[in-house]
């Protein structure tokens, strides 16, 4: 029996709906469909524990082809059942389920496991036709669904600590440890605030670990500096979205950008960075610039249509990122941020980036 939570049946759910519907829809920045832009499916390919398998879209039958034996199901048993998989995910209530109704259908199309074998970020791998070039290129697909919990982009870690020097003040050991204790529900920015309120100024000064650090140097010289005004500001204000954190920097443009001719330049380096993220780069492992076999995101909405976004469309795939993620605040104690300390001599404190989807 298939078990699994909202997230793994939406890889299922997302495999019938393409086969389905025979196409699939680029979306904009705001989740909407872009009517005129779309692509045929030609095919989806997946790789199962028992082989890997070929959806061919055939008129209105589903040819499934393995390594042993090939054959056609009529495109409206897939309608039919991922409208099924649909409402039963959106009703599901515990944190994994079983939905028997289809359990032969899938065992049928030889689906036996929920999640496709997979060595990269890729969920799924389609080939479509591309009206424009007349070329059948095969992409591959991240699924991010909106049925269950908002997806995280970057995942918190020591890894995604940001180390910034407390200066311009003298702290004395009570202030510290006073300041350490408070624990109120907003305590990191509460403790922040009272650094701030003794006249001292808090300064970036390294990222905590030197791989996440060169990696972001790598996409681009100023990054590790941008992000750290980034997570200050997020910490330090109401401020969680990445287009109203971005938009405040290019305000205060704390790294003394020429901005006479109106050049986005946080903006852009943001784009690119979230980019980078969503197509392969870790913070504990050494970017190489490579991209993974995925280059793109599926997005389940929580109405069940699925949209596109892919590096094929890059401008598009930038804006949806830039648009619907945002900075949270992940467990200062697992992480071990927030609290002032000294090293050398002097004081610092670590703050953490996390960031998330919008739900």
């Amino acid at each position: 029996m298939l078990k699994g939570n909202k997230g793994e049946w939406s890889e299922i759910y997302t495999l019938l709906k393409l086969l389905g519907d025979k196409e699939i829809y680029v979306g904009d920045e705001n989740l909407n469909k872009i009517p005129d832009l779309l692509y045929p499916i030609i095919k989806i390919l997946r790789d199962e524990n028992n082989g890997n398998y070929e959806y061919s879209v055939n008129d209105n039958l589903i040819l499934i082809t393995g390594e042993d034996d090939s054959f056609s199901i009529s495109i409206v048993e897939f309608k039919q059942k991922s409208e099924l998989l649909l409402n039963k995910i959106k009703k599901a209530h515990s944190s994994s389920f079983d939905v028997p109704e289809i359990e032969d259908f899938l065992l049928q199309i030889k689906c036996s496991t929920l999640k496709a074998k997979s060595s990269s970020k890729t969920d799924i791998r389609i080939v479509i036709h591309d009206l424009k070039t007349n070329l059948q290129p095969e992409l591959g697909f991240s699924i991010k669904s909106q049925l269950g919990g908002a997806s995280t982009l970057l995942n918190a870690g020591k890894t995604t600590n940001f180390i910034y020097e407390i200066g311009n003040c003298s702290l004395t050991n009570d202030f510290v440890e006073r300041t350490n204790l408070i624990d109120t529900r907003s305590k990191i920015k509460d403790r922040l605030n009272a650094v701030i309120n003794n006249s001292c100024k808090i300064q970036f000064n390294q990222t905590e670990k030197e791989v996440f650090g060169n990696n972001l140097i790598l996409i681009d010289s100023l990054l590790p500096n941008i992000l750290a005004e980034i997570t200050f500001d997020f910490y330090t204000s109401n401020l969680s979205k990445i287009i109203d954190l971005v938009a405040n920097i290019e305000s205060n443009n704390p790294l003394n950008f020429n901005t006479a001719n109106n050049h986005k330049f946080y903006e852009y380096k943001i784009k690119k960075f979230l980019t980078e993220v969503a197509l392969g780069m870790m913070p504990a492992k050494v970017w190489d610039g490579i991209y993974d076999a995925t280059g793109g995101y599926l997005v389940v909405k929580e109405d069940g249509e699925i949209l596109s976004y892919h590096i094929y469309n890059k401008n598009k795939f930038e804006n949806y990122l830039f648009h619907n993620t945002k900075l949270e605040t992940a467990s200062s104690s697992r992480h071990d941020f927030g609290k002032i300390y000294e090293k050398n001599g002097k004081y610092f404190i670590k703050l953490n980036l996390q960031i998330r989807f919008l739900k």
